[in-house]
């Protein structure tokens, strides 16, 4: 019974002892954090609503009014997407695409000072493509851009978190 104990208990002490720990609330060095980018993008909305939803003490701002009582501005200065042909088959269909997403973003304060200068972030993701499949290789397109969004969103949030307010 004690050996069974042991063998039970072994892989939950490796890690403990190897500092595995799960990915707990972002701790943020500012308090409120106004999100710069037009209203249509689906970027930002994601943004705020993953802050939001991470039970942070982070306040997300996106009316301009509040613009002078934010301590952080996240300004979104594109996303791009972009959709290219990486293989073709003899009679010269389309068998092979690559889709790119990229986003450049800075955060300063409202003062202008860089807290993260201007940063690019690209996510890409290769997937196969068939003409009467169109309609279905459509909605995975759509879900390979929505994972990828998700997966840049992820890489601001460790970004912003580790960025610090000058003092």
């Amino acid at each position: 019974m004690q050996r069974r104990t042991l063998l039970t208990l072994a892989p939950a002490a490796l890690l403990v002892g190897c500092g595995f720990r799960l990915r707990g609330v972002p701790d943020f060095s500012f308090s409120s954090l106004y999100i710069a980018a037009p209203a249509t993008s689906a970027l930002a909305r994601e943004l705020q609503r993953t802050i939001d939803g991470s039970g942070s003490q982070l306040k997300v701002l996106r009316n301009a009014a509040d613009l002078p009582s934010v301590q952080a501005v996240i300004d979104i200065l594109s996303e791009q997407r972009e959709r290219i042909v990486v293989g073709q088959n003899a009679s010269g269909q389309v068998r092979e695409l690559q889709l790119r997403l990229k986003v450049k973003f800075r955060l300063r304060t409202p003062g202008g000072v860089d807290l993260i200068p201007e940063t690019e972030i690209q996510q890409q993701r290769d997937m196969s493509y068939n003409e009467t499949l169109a309609l279905s290789k459509e909605a995975e397109e759509a879900l390979q851009y929505r994972n990828m969004q998700t997966d840049i969103v992820q890489q601001l949030l460790r970004r912003l978190s580790v960025a610090k307010l000058p003092l």
